[in-house]
């Protein structure tokens, strides 16, 4: 890796004072950022590298830095940072794919899927996913770098990113569709400096990314008249879709089942079965019997409540007196609380293969989340030394793993039907789903749901898929999980791009 070039300093925001000029051309070797805790609002540090993916070395560029977002009088008002992978080998960027990154929170930046999923270093981990010392990177064999150029997006206030001007107020960043709005101008300035707009462009978020994704994609095609050939939604949100009362009551339960199934906590007869051959039993239980019977509410017979009450018992591992004392609707809280009781472990809310150990044994929800703690533990030291050591972007600006984005306005959440006419209006554009059957934050049942709901027309179902993976919500930590669904990243971005001269028309 050696220091290749870097850009012009244009504005920067000291310790919390006012915008100051910086020099406009740094002495060649000095550092790109300067000693103090300063955002660089339009800076970037490029370095060279070299990756092996499925056994074939990748040359690529990696470019860390910020570019301003601007109020209506052409003022910085923020810098957003990024990190860009671009492939060196390629000599025509018209057809090379570029996939645009995202995660949630919403107050997260995009390390979870940069070092973790699709980039070309990934922290290192066990097979599982769990921390591992010394932290630290390794090669990620599997990055889709080898098919598709990449840019990994930091909104306003997580990782470096920051707003610079104090007269700016947070509600003109967060919220749902606040966040929306800048962010696909922010993408349009992008894609004009990196001279991509001949470029397939494909647009990939997890958890809170994927409400961001899913109205960046009408926003892009409406606003920035750029439009898309894919859509990736990673663990996703409901997406504003309407789910409420006995529906959202009873979509929790084949999450349960799943869970349980991986914790031996239910009978022999489902242990014995592979988890995808047992779970199409436990879905059809909940649409075509629970949803019915939980619709009835407080006058369904005695005879037949009890009766669900057993076999959600069954399926869930959880006890039949339990499920019974709370009318049939299990909060996710208790059953993570719930599940392992006995043994003396609560289990985690985004996956729940981890456990963890509360004050006591009894109560309502865990003390804490056990899944969040250890991807903390691996990803905060594993990102600060990779961006300052093999990205050569060194600064004493904290980096947000959570920023403050609070309050996030969510009135008006219309993501979902933001996304199907997106859908609807650009023939060229697929959508890919992906969820970890162990994630109780976005739990697979309820991606699918969102699937069936997403067009009531049926008409666009051809161009909608969802696929599962034996893990929780940042579903490629197990790396076997990994290299299927990067695999199965490779020949979605391969099957949305049409042949050349193929028109975009029904």
């Amino acid at each position: 890796m050696k220091n290749f070039s870097i850009s012009t300093l244009l504005v920067c925001l000291i310790a919390g004072t006012a915008l100051a000029q910086q020099p406009s051309t740094p002495p060649k070797n000095s550092n790109p950022v300067t000693k103090t805790r300063i955002l660089q609002v339009d800076s970037a540090v490029v370095t060279k590298h070299s990756v092996t993916i499925k056994g074939k070395a990748v040359p690529y560029t990696a470019t860390a830095g910020s570019m301003p977002i601007w109020d209506e009088e052409g003022r910085p008002v923020a810098g957003v940072f990024y990190t860009y992978y671009e492939r060196e080998d390629v000599s025509d960027r018209s057809t090379r794919p570029l996939v645009i990154s995202f995660n949630g929170g919403p107050g997260t930046p995009s390390v979870w899927m940069e070092i973790g999923y699709t980039g070309p270093r990934r922290l290192n981990t066990d097979n599982e996913g769990y921390p591992v010392q010394p932290y630290g990177m390794e090669d990620n064999p599997n990055s889709i770098l080898d098919v598709a150029d990449i840019v990994y997006i930091d909104p306003v206030n997580t990782g470096y990113s920051r707003i610079v001007n104090k007269e700016t107020p947070g509600s003109k960043f967060f919220g749902v569709n606040e966040d929306i709005k800048y962010l696909a101008e922010w993408i349009n300035t992008f894609v004009t400096r990196k001279n991509r707009w001949a470029s397939p462009k494909f647009l990939i978020g997890e958890s809170y990314g994927t409400t961001r994704a899913s109205g960046l994609a009408l926003e892009l095609q409406n606003a920035q008249w750029m439009y898309l050939n894919g859509v990736i939604l990673v663990s996703p949100t409901d997406l504003g879709i309407e789910r409420s009362g006995p529906v959202q009551a009873a979509l929790k339960l084949p999450y349960f089942a799943a869970t349980a199934w991986y914790h031996g906590m239910l009978a022999p007869e489902y242990q014995q079965k592979d988890l995808t051959t047992f779970l199409p039993e436990v879905e059809n239980f909940t649409i075509n019997e629970l949803i019915p019977a939980m619709a009835r509410g407080g006058f369904i017979d005695d005879a037949q409540k009890k009766d669900m009450a057993a076999k959600m018992a069954k399926y869930s591992g959880i006890a039949e007196n339990i499920v019974l004392g709370n009318n049939l609707d299990v909060s996710y809280e208790l059953f993570w609380k719930e599940l392992l009781r006995v043994k003396g472990y609560t289990i985690g809310r985004l996956d729940s293969r981890y456990k963890g150990i509360d004050r006591q044994a009894y109560g309502s929800s865990p003390d804490y989340n056990a899944e969040l703690v250890a991807w903390l533990h691996e990803f905060t030291p594993a990102m600060n030394i990779y961006l300052r050591n093999e990205l050569n972007y060194k600064t004493d600006l904290k980096y947000n793993m959570f920023g403050d984005v609070w309050p996030w306005d969510d009135k008006n959440d219309h993501t979902g039907e933001n996304l199907r006419q997106a859908i609807a209006q650009n023939p060229y554009l697929h959508l890919l789903i992906q969820s970890g059957y162990y994630d109780g934050a976005c739990d697979y049942f309820n991606a699918k749901y969102s699937l069936w709901q997403l067009d009531p027309s049926g008409r666009l179902k051809d161009r909608l898929k969802w696929e599962g993976y034996k893990s929780g919500h940042m579903l490629y930590l197990r790396k076997e999980d990994l290299a299927t669904a990067t695999e199965n990243l490779r020949k979605f971005i391969e099957e949305s791009v049409p042949k050349p001269g193929t028109p975009a028309k029904y």
